[in-house]
């Protein structure tokens, strides 16, 4: 059975950052290309950002790239969501995930960037 625990969220000021972890169990990790997707009040998941399972490769959406850096630990099983210079856009729930449309995801951790 997959698992995915995201943790690391909060309220952050605007500027700020943060890191989101994320704990993968059920499926071999480690073979696995991995993605963050969020969602924002009110709209629907979008996708972030994405690893290859060896992480010889990352790719990002235009509003993360030179912002956030995502990586991943395969002996931890754990994927990691560096995120810098928030602005109150990023607000959203943040879910790790095995797909890019976010079907397998977790339960995801929520980012609020406000004064």
């Amino acid at each position: 059975q997959v698992q995915l625990v995201e943790s690391g969220g909060g309220l952050v000021l605007p500027g700020g950052s943060l890191r989101l972890s994320c704990v993968a169990s059920g499926f071999t990790f480690s073979r696995s290309n991995m993605y963050w997707v969020r969602q924002a009040p009110g709209l629907g998941l979008e996708w972030v950002a994405e690893i290859s399972a060896f992480a010889t490769w990352t790719n990002y959406r235009d509003f993360a790239e030179g912002r956030f850096t995502i990586s991943r630990d395969n002996a931890k099983n754990t994927l990691y969501l560096e995120m810098n210079r928030l602005n109150p856009e990023d607000t959203a729930v943040y879910y790790c995930a095995k797909d890019r449309d976010g079907i397998e995801r977790g339960q995801g951790t929520r980012v609020t960037v406000s004064t």
